[in-house]
């Protein structure tokens, strides 16, 4: 189950106890929100990618939307997502709980700029109902992403 995977992942730094589970479905930013009583642009949803022969994560803010454009010049490829039976095989997590933590080898992740305005996000934790409250440093440091992206948008920076 890929909830204990991610469970035995942060157990690795002593942060088990604060991986979440819910009764009810968090598989939606709507739902995950509703489940933790915060915005949904604080969900870091997590969108699984095929770049030619490669697996791609997103992690990108609740409320913002890939941009085809801008994912086409940063990847060099149209944006194709997964289809829900291959993620769990190609991620190591089933669609409804994605997240860039205990992933698959060769699983390339990433963050996307719409992240960065807020001090803490809540990431999924490999099930569909689980989530974890990390600040923007500690998904830095857990997700080891192969670096910062900005293929979204819909999103607003916040004011500065």
């Amino acid at each position: 189950m890929s909830i204990m995977r991610v469970r035995e992942f942060f157990r690795a730094f002593g942060m088990e106890q604060r991986v979440l589970e819910f009764d009810q479905s968090s598989a939606t930013v709507a739902l995950a929100a509703q489940a933790l009583g915060v915005a949904e642009a604080r969900i870091a949803k997590t969108l699984s990618f095929r770049v030619r022969e490669d697996t791609v994560l997103i992690v990108m803010a609740g409320d913002a939307r890939v941009d085809n454009p801008k994912y086409k010049a940063r990847f060099g490829a149209k944006a194709k997502m997964l289809a829900h039976d291959e993620a769990a095989a190609l991620v190591g997590h089933a669609v409804g709980g994605v997240c860039p933590f205990a992933v698959n080898d060769g699983v390339q992740v990433y963050l996307d700029e719409s992240l960065r305005r807020f001090q803490t996000v809540f990431p999924a934790c490999g099930s569909a109902n689980s989530a974890i409250e990390l600040t923007i440093p500690e998904l830095e440091q857990y997700a080891a992403p192969a670096g910062w992206v900005d293929v979204c948008k819909g999103w607003e920076p916040a004011a500065q």
